[in-house]
């Protein structure tokens, strides 16, 4: 079929004649000719050596990049018309009206989407955030004709979120309404309590720059996004599978009990192992499962000499056999057919293999396999070479061969790299990976590969891949949603991309998460049907294979947030999907977002509804995915603050910048969420983080920083705001009722005190009342972590009424609203002095200076006491090494934070941001001394 057949469809019409495409300026006859081009310019890049220089630059001949290529939308290597591109959109963009400004509060609230989305499912790949939840945050942070960067695009799903923004079905399937004009309103809660329709946004694509390491994950981020006639691809697809089916068929046929033919949809192959007792072949299928109870058994007898046995006292049994596609003898582990599904008419059967079946499938083995198949030896690495000891050591042997013939088969006869999209969709399914399951009775039903791993199981469901050919293109054609090229396409590493600075309106990342995915491994044997193989010097993952630990993962993911941190506009935001149960590597994201110059401002939940195998079974890992939005400070605060940086009004531009990016309201269904950003806490820390990370002196101390806050901004129920957001707050508050604290979870010293801090505002208490409660929260305390007496807790941070002078105005208040006797009452009267007396309360900005003081001076007097310890710290106060940590940064003294830090363990200063902050920019001081 005609490549213009294929893509001269904007709008899915009928109309197969070749029509004029403009690409870039340029007006090109047909679309064929547009892509033979920039073809061809894309060829003489590729002799150029320097070109080749490009960081993440992939493995792979030029033929085999044009091939897969369709420039200059996608190129499998870096893309060289990426600023093109963006000039001409930039050129495109409406202009705004005179006096705007450009203001986005983060996207704070939970977003919940599932995975069952005909588009979602279209191609498999590890992992993948369902595009209508990114639809959400492309419609809050950006508007129409807006430029988007995906720095680890994966399948491409942002891509199809920015497309599908301007369409007004599927905006609407999201539960917004659209007005004739565009405007996207959202349903809200007005200041008497009803619901009322308010804009969010505007109807209209946004343009979409995506990037990924992998040649896999762009190939199918390129078919997701490419506008193409799905009637002409459907058609020519069936063609292909047809002339598949009509070689390689035979091979799944079978013959019925009363002679008819069957088409076989699945056959189970089981591993065979060696008796060690009486060395005879034990066939685990036969030996170690209850075929009629739907399970395998942890503990059976060998059938011949009836010995006790389990899987993990077994040898197993290895088959020699000759390697036509390395011209060799190999050894495999041995496996054996045990079981064949099929159907007769539209009636499913099934049956242990028969002699007739077992003749075909040994001429299957025997047969010649002339057509072009990967046979790559596997990379080095944790899953590529996991099977090398059972003999799986090339691509080709993790197919059973009439898989294998009938992927070739359909390769060698499609016209176009874009039928390879349905290749790519089975071919790393369909393999031995794929396990056998037991459902509803029937062994076969269901199953599939171990997600995120190259492991093959004991019993595998070998099945018809010609019937999974049909399935996939079906899956293709029922998703296709791409009317317009709205897409650009690249496949180079994100820590160096060809754009301008400050091009960019709006980030999405998903971006690897320390070693929870070895993407280069698990896509080598799709990228080895493809041609291109990932460059994986650049790869961000902890891996020990790659030499790769926590602390080359944070490099390159602060080289890869530094760049995008260039191009993005100033004021403009980044969102950051995060899934780690480890909070090291969540340290580790936070700490490569602020140095590489991002603020955070607000961390959501994103469920995706359908948990993987591993975060269903496993207690330890992440149900949700955290959502991080960060900002880009606006160049005018960037240049304020030079000015500013060595005086205090530094800090309260900051602060005050920082609050207009922060969430005013966070809702959960109709409660009210305390939004922690704005705790001040968390505000000084974030200042200091800024501070630091500039390579200032902190020019204020904690409790000074409290005052000023309270003097300066607004506050409510704990939070800080500036006086046109704490208008908002009251209202949405009258209407949303008494707000929701955060639940709290002590394992340290920091968190006891804020857990008190909570407990004691809200209901001010006496010691004998507090105590039983704080007793309850002490299960996870940290191993390393000084546990303190609650006395010295409170001691040291709150401060107890002693029935001397007026009562304090927060016991008061707390009194005087939950007794009515003592409501108008003096403070001094003796009956609510009485009340009162012994209770601790959270002491005002005004009053905490001197405690914070003393504090402060015990911290530092057992810091000093550590940096005089030669030996490791086993046990220590978290608080004293973060005091001494600061106060030794503000006296320019990195050598004792980088020298205590060698003396508590690794995983702690890992695990502790704050820490982290400190130490690194200490290393990285000394290192420029």
């Amino acid at each position: 079929m005609k490549q213009d057949e294929l893509f001269n469809s904007e709008h899915r019409t009928q109309n197969t004649e070749p029509q004029p495409v403009t690409c870039l300026g340029i007006e090109f006859p047909s679309d064929e000719a547009r892509r033979q081009h920039f073809t061809e310019l894309l060829r003489d890049r590729l002799r150029n050596p320097e070109f080749r220089k490009i960081e993440g630059f992939p493995i792979g001949s030029d033929e085999d990049i044009l091939n897969l290529s369709d420039p200059p939308y996608y190129t499998a290597c870096p893309n060289p018309w990426i600023a093109d591109f963006i000039a001409e959109w930039e050129a495109q963009k409406p202009e705004q009206p005179e006096g705007y400004h450009y203001h986005r509060e983060p996207f704070a609230a939970d977003v919940s989407e599932g995975k069952y989305d005909p588009l979602y499912k279209m191609h498999p790949y590890h992992t993948k955030v369902p595009h209508k939840a990114i639809m959400r945050y492309l419609l809050r942070y950006t508007q129409p004709g807006d430029i988007v960067f995906d720095g680890f695009c994966g399948t491409g799903m942002t891509g199809v979120a920015s497309q599908l923004c301007g369409d007004r079905d599927e905006v609407i399937s999201l539960g917004y309404q659209v007005k004739p004009d565009g405007i996207i309103l959202q349903e809200e809660i007005d200041e008497n309590g009803k619901k009322v329709w308010r804009e969010f946004s505007k109807l209209g694509p946004r343009w979409t720059i995506q990037n990924d390491l992998s040649p896999a994950a762009t190939f199918i981020a390129y078919n997701y996004n490419s506008p193409i006639n799905s009637s002409a691809f459907e058609k020519e697809a069936k063609r292909i599978i047809r002339e598949v089916e009509k070689e390689c068929g035979w091979m799944y046929e079978t013959i019925h009990s009363d002679g008819r033919k069957g088409k076989i949809n699945y056959i189970v192959w089981s591993d065979v192992f060696v008796c060690p007792e009486c060395a005879n072949e034990i066939v685990f299928w036969h030996e170690a499962v209850d075929i009629n109870g739907g399970k395998v058994l942890d503990e059976f007898s060998c059938s011949h000499c009836k010995a006790a046995l389990n899987k993990r006292s077994l040898d197993r049994a290895w088959s020699t056999i000759y390697d036509e596609s390395l011209n060799d003898s190999i050894r495999q582990a041995k496996q054996v057919p045990v079981l064949i599904n099929y159907s007769v008419g539209t009636t499913r059967c099934q049956k242990e293999p028969d002699q007739s079946d077992l003749i075909k499938i040994e001429k299957i083995l025997k047969m010649p396999l002339a057509k072009w198949h990967p046979t790559d030896r596997m990379i080095e690495g944790r899953e590529t070479r996991r099977n090398d000891p059972n003999g799986i050591t090339h691509v080709h042997h993790f197919y059973y061969k009439s898989t294998l013939a009938s992927l070739a088969t359909y390769r060698s006869k499609a016209s176009s790299s874009i039928y390879w999209n349905i290749l790519s969709a089975v071919a790393f399914r369909i393999n031995k990976r794929y396990g056998l399951t037991y459902q509803a009775g029937v062994w076969g039903a269901g199953g599939g590969p171990t997600s995120g791993t190259l492991y093959l199981p004991s019993l595998v469901k070998d099945l018809n891949v010609i019937q999974m050919l049909k399935q996939a293109l079906k899956k293709h054609v029922e998703a296709f949603k791409s009317k317009k090229q709205t897409s650009i396409i690249t496949t180079q590493s994100s820590t160096s991309i060809n754009m301008p600075d400050c091009s960019i309106d709006y980030l999405f990342f998903d971006p690897p998460f320390g070693a929870n995915l070895n993407y280069a491994e698990l896509n080598f044997i799709w990228e080895s049907w493809l041609g291109v193989i990932t460059h994986r010097e650049k790869e961000a993952i902890e891996d020990k294979g790659q030499k790769k630990d926590l602390h080359d993962y944070r490099v390159l993911m602060t080289s890869c947030f530094s760049e995008a941190f260039r191009v993005l506009k100033p004021g403009r935001w980044m969102t950051v999907e995060f899934s780690n149960s480890k909070a090291a590597v969540w340290n580790a994201i936070q700490n490569a977002l602020t140095d590489a110059g991002f603020v955070v401002a607000n961390v959501s939940v994103l469920d995706k509804k359908k948990g993987s195998f591993i975060s269903i079974t496993t207690t330890t890992a992440v149900k949700q995915d955290l959502v991080i939005s960060a900002y880009k400070p606006n160049g005018g605060f960037e240049e304020r603050f030079q000015k500013e940086a060595q005086t205090e009004e530094g800090v309260w531009d900051f602060v005050r910048t920082h609050l207009q990016y922060l969430p005013v309201i966070k809702q959960q269904g109709a409660s009210l969420q305390f939004v922690s950003e704005r705790d001040p806490r968390i505000l000084f820390d974030q200042m200091v983080a800024y501070y630091v990370r500039k390579g200032y002196p902190v020019p204020i101390s904690s409790q000074e920083f409290q005052i000023g806050l309270a003097q300066r901004f607004i506050e409510r129920d704990g939070m800080y705001f500036l006086p046109d957001q704490v208008a908002e707050y009251d209202r949405k508050k009258m209407t949303s009722g008494e707000l929701t604290q955060m639940a709290m979870f002590v394992c340290d010293e920091a968190s006891s005190i804020q857990w008190l801090r909570q407990l004691i505002r809200e209901k001010p208490q006496t010691f004998s009342d507090i105590n039983p409660q704080f007793m309850q929260q002490l299960g996870g305390w940290s191993k390393n972590e000084a546990q303190l007496d609650l006395r010295e807790l409170l001691n040291q941070n709150f401060l107890c009424y002693d029935g001397k002078g007026p009562v304090p105005e927060q016991i008061h208040a707390y009194l005087s609203t939950n007794w009515k006797e003592l409501r108008n009452l003096p403070k001094d009267d003796p009956t609510l002095v009485a009340k009162a007396r012994d209770r601790w309360f959270v002491p005002d900005p005004n009053k905490a200076g001197d405690l914070e003081k003393l504090r402060e001076k015990a911290l530092l007097k057992e810091f000093e006491e550590y940096k005089e310890v030669k030996k490791k710290l086993k046990v220590f106060r978290l608080e004293a090494v973060r005091a001494g940590f600061k106060k030794a940064w503000q006296e320019r003294d990195y050598a004792v934070i980088v020298a205590v830090a060698d003396k508590i363990p690794n995983n702690v200063l890992e695990e502790d941001p704050k820490l982290l902050m400190w130490y690194d920019q200490a290393v990285t001081r000394m290192g420029g001394e």
